[in-house]
């Protein structure tokens, strides 16, 4: 296992090739934000901001998508995956925020995670990205990158792998070690045909040496 020492080296070393990693949905405001996490889950976020303009025009606030059949909402999201299930958690979550919360997005993990639709991901994205509230999301490039790099044991849960990367990095840098870590695993520590041989991390990870060798 690497220690924290050598975690935050690595992530320097992401953060060195990807200096511009950041956030690559596209929304508007804090609601549309939610909705393009929430429909994010198994799918890119490329495809996402591909299908996500006409339905927020559509649909400004969620007041107007709270008033909506989830059978009108399919057509905007249908080339994603799990289109169906996600046109029900979109209207859901709109229909739960006019009824709890005024139509507003809640600033609380407990809070948005009483949203269909909406785990902890999800949560800790919409914190982080649009309340400036420290929080370390773990999607499946995180993961991934994490148990190759043995920084967890290679049967770690989400939750293991957020506690292991939050208590390993200062507070203030977690967002940006997120980042960093979902870029490495989309560009360098793919999850087929990773380039292992050409990685500047290769020396610490066994995963890339099996690989190599």
């Amino acid at each position: 296992m690497l220690n924290n020492k050598e975690i935050n080296t690595a992530i320097r070393v992401m953060r060195k090739k990807f200096p511009n990693a950041s956030t690559t949905l596209k929304a508007d405001n804090t609601f549309h934000f939610l909705l393009a996490t929430i429909l994010s889950a198994q799918s890119t976020d490329k495809s996402v901001n591909m299908v996500t303009p006409p339905l927020f025009a559509a649909y400004p606030t969620a007041k107007s998508l709270a008033a909506a059949e989830p059978e009108q909402i399919e057509p905007y999201i249908k080339s994603l995956g799990l289109f169906r299930n996600k046109a029900k958690f979109l209207v859901h979550c709109a229909q739960k925020l006019m009824t709890d919360f005024h139509g507003e997005v809640p600033s609380t993990r407990k809070e948005l995670m009483s949203l269909p639709g909406v785990g902890r991901k999800v949560a800790d994205v919409v914190l982080a990205e649009c309340f400036d509230i420290p929080a370390f999301p773990v999607d499946t490039h995180v993961s991934r990158v994490a148990r190759r790099l043995n920084i967890v044991p290679q049967k770690a849960t989400l939750l293991q792998i957020e506690k292991r990367l939050m208590a390993a990095v200062p507070r203030e840098k977690w967002l940006d070690a997120h980042h960093s870590m979902i870029f490495w695993g989309r560009y360098q520590c793919t999850s087929r045909n990773p380039k292992c041989a050409k990685c500047p991390l290769l020396s610490m990870c066994k995963y890339g040496q099996d690989n190599v060798i």
